[in-house]
């Protein structure tokens, strides 16, 4: 009997033991999954690895007994890669929260693993609006932009311009599709034609017969659904055809700060663009990108994607605090972040929907001429702001099964 009952005492123990130290659990890691090495490594890879240190060490969560652990990957662009290397942080690693995740075709891929897990995804790369539409899932944000955002900011401002025949070059795959078809609803809505388009291959480094089959068409605007390295080739060889100089104009409706630098503003000059981020708007996001860029082995200036990491992992850590502990449970964190609203110094105040979508507000840029800018990277020229709630998808026109109507 005496035996008996020091068995069920110690066993006792052992569960309020445990119990115990499941309250107190203080400890997450974070999953920086980009691409390090392709033509999106200038946009995310490096920067946003830099970017998520930056957050986690101005978070001040250490000083309240938090431990966090940062760990990064290349998915090299391809969504097996992507999903095998989350499936081993998360079940092996025990990796919390995956950040960045560039690649349209690989962040709808991440993003059924880490629903199937329970894990949470702040995506700040991908585009495809599906993310937080058909695709939504209650372990997802998407904090920077989308296709949606994109086409109805620069598509919709070049329509008005008189840009209304188009012209689609598009990466053949999600992203692509999707921001084609984004921009092609928004040229239509607004009385423009879509007179042809032509897919082209992810990381193709001839757009030859590309642009001359764009330059047939007598488009007045060409639009470059497409990215990355895929944007800077398509820009610089169609000014090697002297498309822009014969009358037409290219549409770059996804580029991104170091885009703009990789052309030079030589051949940039006069794009029209939308980011929802830029490293000069004001003080706040000047003295953020002073310290990423000193962290930067090339000195550059972080893109909005980079900057979404820190924004999305800032306000991770403010619902860890909120919560106390127990940051495990992926669709309750991302719950507790969708219940409070969002503000920091890199793109305000905001809000998270239900679909999972962040909302800001989004700003239309265009492309300083050489002689108007005053020194390095000072590209942009604001032209005008789309408020949060007007920026992106509106939610009765989503299919997210996650809105209720």
């Amino acid at each position: 009997m005496k035996r008996l009952s020091a068995l069920l005492l110690g066993a006792a123990l052992s569960v309020a033991a445990a119990t115990g130290a499941f309250a107190q659990d203080k400890t997450v890691k974070i999953g920086v999954l980009t691409d390090l090495s392709g033509l999106y490594s200038d946009l995310g890879g490096a920067g946003s690895i830099v970017a998520a240190q930056m957050a986690i060490e101005d978070s001040g969560m250490a000083a309240k007994g938090w431990k966090i652990g940062l760990i990064s990957a290349d998915h090299q662009n391809k969504p097996d890669i992507a999903t095998s290397i989350a499936r081993q942080w998360i079940d092996v690693e025990k990796v919390d929260i995956l950040m960045d995740v560039l690649n349209s075709g690989v962040g709808l891929a991440v993003n059924n693993v880490v629903r199937e897990k329970n894990s949470i995804m702040i995506n700040t790369g991908a585009g495809t609006s599906d993310l937080t539409n058909a695709q939504c899932t209650p372990n997802t944000i998407h904090w920077v932009y989308d296709t949606f955002m994109l086409a109805n900011n620069t598509g919709q401002a070049l329509v008005k311009a008189g840009g209304d025949t188009w012209y689609f070059l598009t990466a053949d795959y999600n992203f692509g599709h999707t921001l084609e078809r984004d921009t092609t609803a928004v040229v239509l809505a607004n009385g423009g034609k879509v007179v042809g388009g032509v897919k082209h291959p992810l990381n193709t480094p001839d757009f030859s017969s590309f642009l001359l089959q764009a330059q047939a068409s007598k488009a007045k605007v060409i639009g470059l659904a497409n990215a990355g390295g895929d944007t800077t080739n398509a820009i610089k060889q169609a000014a090697e055809f002297g498309i822009v100089a014969g009358g037409q104009k290219l549409a770059g409706l996804l580029l991104f700060i170091t885009d703009v630098h990789s052309l030079g503003l030589k051949v940039a000059q006069g794009l029209y663009l939308t980011e929802t981020f830029y490293w000069d708007l004001n003080d706040g996001t000047r003295a953020f990108s002073k310290r990423f860029s000193e962290r930067m082995k090339t000195k550059a200036m972080p893109s909005m994607a980079q900057a979404g990491v820190y924004s999305g992992l800032i306000h991770y850590f403010k619902a860890l605090d909120a919560m106390g502990a127990n940051p495990h449970d992926g669709t309750k964190v991302v719950a507790k972040m969708k219940e409070l609203p969002t503000d920091d110094p890199l793109f305000g105040e905001g809000s998270i929907r239900a679909d999972g979508r962040k909302l800001h507000p989004a700003y239309l840029f265009e492309v300083k001429k050489p002689e108007e800018s005053k020194g390095p990277w000072d590209y942009y020229k604001l032209i005008g702001t789309t408020p949060a709630d007007q920026a992106f998808l509106p939610l009765s026109k989503s299919t997210c099964a996650l809105v209720k109507k």
